[in-house]
């Protein structure tokens, strides 16, 4: 990048000059600061340091007679061969910039339909046919003037095989959209949710939010209006939807396939990365076809896919009790002990917002016996997950979700969100565990996809890989993808449907309530996670614990890896340092001091002065039953060399 521009005869520096004269000017740029001083400060700070900024009054960019693909590029299919084993189907279409229509955003209506994961779905349809595991669809802005609306869908082996029906299936729920006029009930639930989440929203850090608003300030919307425009729906326009749809047509997409087995004749090589892929035209006849699909009647196309019902889980109570307290409660209250049940409660006293969060441990020594177990939990875990996909989306678009997680002790299944209907999801989540029907073909579906996300683990960047193996190493108990691996081809659907009565047959329940619940809601949720399973006893003493081996004071270990992928040149390093019990405040006190002094300066010296790599993190460590401190490096320099480079700084830090 440096010496080939050079060899040509440019001027590096001079090009960069030029490129800012001719483009850079204040009256293209945004500025957003916040801050907890006055306005009347943050201005004149702002008018100190930003005024001397030129302005060259140069036109706002727009391309707006510049398509996003030409006709050579439209009906186009790409084929592309991945590092990583994976199956996806992206379409692409040419799609019109709908910046000023903020007040209706019709492509929201689109992504709606589109997306949606309940009955009548594309994806319910196509998953029920064994093609695919996931779908999204929505406008992606390319430039001020035009865009793109994609859809992309993760395909099962079979989906592959099958990808024309699947992009049929597509045209087929298009044709459908369009033999219905835009419905306002559809929009005004979109827009009442979208008022709620918009009310309710979460703060996000500083720097998060002046990045995002200086982005969205670059955008014609009201200035009064800033915070909200993209946000929410202002108004139903059935003529812009109209619109919108007409741009999704057979003769205005195109499409990438990604997989490493199809179609195994890759032709050309990109330049920068040797990414094998081959570019073609769609055939006549599949785009003869898809033509038809998306002029299809209701009596031509499947009879599964059809219009998404009213959601059920829209919220209708968002009223919060405030009281005046003098200090909000540290610790929640334990308000329910006995041999089979303990629940935990705490009432929102700090922010009263009307969300809530519960969470049910299951304590069960079965789940993490040997590898095999661990791994037949997480089938069983992937399966209940899959069965409740059609049931929990509504919920979701509504704020409302369940996170069901597996792990040494047990598994956890979280509800969060807004707490008028929590109990109705939690009760479906804990009926689909008890009652889950394991099919064959969703198991093998499952289960390769388990097995594609295990192999693809040792292929991920080395940071994301590294912290797995250094917390199995201090753990008691614990098994990494490879051990997992191990045992995957030898589960059965038949093992599933044997083994997870057996995990619910005998259980601890511990509960968790927080947030916008009273005591008595915290009771009755307990009592509804007890009578849907019924589990027996499981006594005290045979609680799985959280134990960490501790290593003995002045040992060095070292653990080594290969990378599975050859081609990546980076190494990675995770140096520990354990100071002592995690249950030593004193030590922990110290410990989190010494950490945050030593966290810019670690930055500094190893990242910023040595340039060791781009990825230098140095944070406290806290484990199960240990704390320590923790510097992360990927590097392109070895791992000993790295090792040597801490231990410099740690001696003249």
């Amino acid at each position: 990048m440096h010496d080939d521009p050079i060899a040509r005869g440019v001027k590096i520096r001079d090009s960069f000059i030029n490129f800012y004269r001719a483009n850079y000017s204040a009256n293209r740029m945004k500025l957003a600061v916040l801050g907890r001083e006055n306005l009347d400060e943050l201005e004149s700070w702002v008018t100190e340091l930003f005024s001397d900024v030129p302005n060259q009054n140069l036109p706002k960019l727009r391309w707006d007679d510049v398509p996003a693909m030409t006709e050579a590029e439209l009906g186009t299919q790409i084929f592309v061969k991945p590092v990583m084993d994976m199956r996806l189907l992206d379409m692409h279409f040419v799609y019109a910039d709908e910046e000023e229509l903020w007040e209706s955003q019709p492509a929201k209506y689109l992504s709606h339909l589109i997306g949606h994961e309940g009955p009548g779905s594309i994806l319910a349809y196509i998953k029920a046919k064994g093609w695919a595991n996931g779908l999204g669809a929505g406008p992606m802005n390319i430039c001020p003037g035009t865009s793109h609306f994609s859809i992309s869908i993760r395909l099962t082996e079979d989906g592959l095989k099958n990808y024309q029906e699947v992009i049929k299936a597509v045209f087929q729920y298009l044709s459908m959209v369009k033999e219905h006029p835009p419905q306002e009930w559809i929009v005004d639930e979109m827009a009442k949710l979208a008022e709620v989440d918009f009310r309710f929203r979460q703060k996000i850090p500083a720097s998060r939010t002046v990045s995002a608003l200086s982005g969205v300030m670059q955008k014609s919307f009201p200035r009064d209006k800033l915070l909200s425009a993209q946000s929410l729906i202002w108004k139903f326009d059935s003529d812009a939807i109209k619109r919108g749809i007409d741009f999704l047509r057979p003769d205005n997409f195109r499409i990438t396939l990604v997989s490493q087995d199809y179609p195994g004749n890759w032709d050309q090589k990109e330049k920068w990365y040797g990414t094998e892929y081959k570019y073609e035209k769609m055939p006549a006849e599949f785009m003869k076809d898809l033509e038809t699909a998306s002029k299809a009647t209701s009596s031509q196309r499947p009879s599964e896919l059809h219009m998404p019902a009213k959601n059920e889980f829209v919220p209708s109570r968002l009223d919060v009790e405030v009281k005046e307290v003098d200090k909000p409660a540290l610790t929640p209250k334990l308000i329910r002990n006995d041999a089979n049940v303990r629940t935990w409660w705490k009432k929102d006293d700090q922010f009263w917002a009307p969300k809530a969060n519960v969470k049910v441990f299951f304590r069960s020594p079965l789940v993490s016996m040997s590898a095999l177990t661990a791994v037949t939990t997480q089938l069983y875990k992937d399966l209940v997950e899959d069965s409740l996909t059609e049931y929990s989306y509504d919920a979701e678009l509504a704020g409302l979700e369940y996170d069901l997680q597996n792990h040494a002790q047990g598994f956890d299944v979280t509800i969060s969100g807004y707490n008028d209907k929590m109990a109705v999801l939690l009760e479906k989540v804990l009926i689909g565990m008890r009652d889950l029907d394991v099919k064959d073909d969703r198991f093998e579906i499952v289960k390769d996809r388990t097995l594609r996300g295990w192999r693809n683990f040792g292929y991920q960047q080395p940071f994301h890989q590294i912290g797995t193996y250094s917390r199995w190493l201090v753990a008691e108990k614990g098994f990494i993808v490879d051990q997992l691996l191990e045992e995957l081809d030898q589960v059965t659907a038949d093992d599933i449907r044997k083994f997870y009565p057996q995990v619910l047959h005998q259980m601890h329940i511990e509960v968790l309530a927080h947030g916008n619940l009273y005591r008595e809601d915290a009771l009755k949720m307990t009592d509804l996670v007890e009578s849907i399973l019924k589990p027996k006893q499981l006594p005290a003493g045979q609680w799985p614990l959280r134990r960490s081996i501790i290593p003995p004071q002045g040992s060095n270990f070292v653990y080594e890896r290969t990378l599975k992928d050859p081609e990546n040149v980076n190494h990675c390093i995770d140096y520990q340092l354990f100071t002592g019990l995690l249950t030593d405040r004193a030590n922990r006190a110290k410990l989190l001091l010494f950490a945050q002094m030593s966290e810019e300066a670690c930055f500094d010296t190893l990242r910023s002065k040595e340039q060791l790599g781009y990825v230098v993190q140095s944070v406290p460590l806290m484990l199960t039953a240990v704390s320590g401190w923790r510097v992360l490096i990927q590097s392109e320099r070895s791992p000993e060399y790295l090792e040597k480079r801490i231990d410099v700084f740690l001696n003249t830090f």
